[in-house]
């Protein structure tokens, strides 16, 4: 397998994100350069040793790429990238699984908040001027976590610190998982997935922290739906295929579930002919949940540790190849 050399090259290969900027203001490391196209990056490279990227590679470029030695991917997928021809070019592939683990979870209990405390509703009558006043109906008050049960599925990075937050509300959590035995990571329970249309009418939110695999491609879909409380919210900053979007909306618009809020959606952007955006009890975000000021030093912090294990030649954090 081709060593690092001495004096490696980096490209970082992003549309928007200031990773260049952010390793300058670190006073070290080694030299750089960003791309922000397609046409950028197949021009330039030839010039690396180490491409950090994402969503902007195709294996098409690895016929220009003689230098490469290790792709650092900037998210947690890294299904973009073929392995086959990666692996036949002794190529190691890390993802930045975790890096914006923190950012994640709070997003999702910031969407949880904003549709028990009504926010969205309230941000509505500010832009109308109108202050509502007090509410004699129980079932149109804001209300409170405490005491109600959080039903989280997926209990990776983001799921556990979703879990530790919502104790720190007094809400009851349980986690459901592929593989049990990985352990309750911050809930109070935890059981296997198959056991989900049975946890579901227990729920008083339930929130989607899990991958897109075959086993959760639709997992929320018209009879999980059904089993919900009509007083439940639905929390998704997993992926959007992880829910069945025409079922989604008939279910919040027959009332069959309280609300949703959701920072993904199967196509993205969300069409502007989706219901989604018109529907009252309805948060939608821009898949901005892991976008954050710290995101770039996040993952530098994930490189600069793996440039480390490639020269000393140990195990890659986040290792795929």
């Amino acid at each position: 397998m081709p060593a690092l050399p001495d004096d490696p090259t980096i490209c970082f290969a992003h549309v928007s994100y200031q990773l260049q900027e952010r390793l300058a203001a670190r006073a070290a490391g080694p030299a750089s350069f960003t791309v922000r196209s397609a046409a950028e990056l197949e021009a330039r490279i030839g010039e690396a040793d180490i491409l950090v990227i994402s969503g902007l590679w195709r294996d098409e470029l690895l016929a220009r790429a003689a230098r490469l030695r290790f792709i650092q991917s900037i998210g947690a997928g890294t299904d973009q990238f073929g392995r086959a021809a990666l692996g036949a070019r002794g190529i190691r592939l890390a993802s930045a699984s975790g890096v914006n683990a923190a950012a994640v979870a709070e997003h999702a209990m910031a969407l949880l908040l904003a549709l028990a405390r009504r926010l969205p509703e309230a941000r509505d009558n500010q832009h109308r001027r109108h202050w509502r006043g007090m509410i004699g109906d129980f079932a149109g008050r804001e209300d409170e976590l405490g005491g109600k049960t959080l039903l989280v599925i997926g209990l990776g990075r983001i799921g556990g610190r979703l879990a530790r937050l919502a104790k720190a509300f007094d809400m009851r959590v349980i986690g459901v998982r592929r593989d049990p035995a990985g352990g309750a990571n911050g809930a109070g329970e935890v059981h296997p997935l198959d056991l989900l249309p049975a946890l579901l009418p227990a729920a008083d939110a339930v929130a989607l922290t899990c991958p897109l695999t075959p086993q959760t491609e639709g997992l929320i879909g018209v009879d999980a739906l059904a089993r919900m409380r009509k007083s439940a919210w639905l929390i998704n900053v997993a992926r959007g295929r992880c829910v069945d979007e025409a079922a989604l909306v008939a279910a919040i618009g027959e009332g069959r579930i309280a609300g949703a809020g959701i920072d993904v959606t199967a196509e993205e952007p969300l069409a502007a002919t989706s219901p989604l955006w018109g529907m009252a009890n309805v948060l939608v975000t821009p898949h901005t949940a892991g976008e954050t000021r710290r995101y770039e030093d996040n993952l530098l912090d994930i490189l600069t540790e793996n440039l480390a294990h490639l020269r000393a030649g140990s195990t890659l954090r986040n290792q795929i190849l």
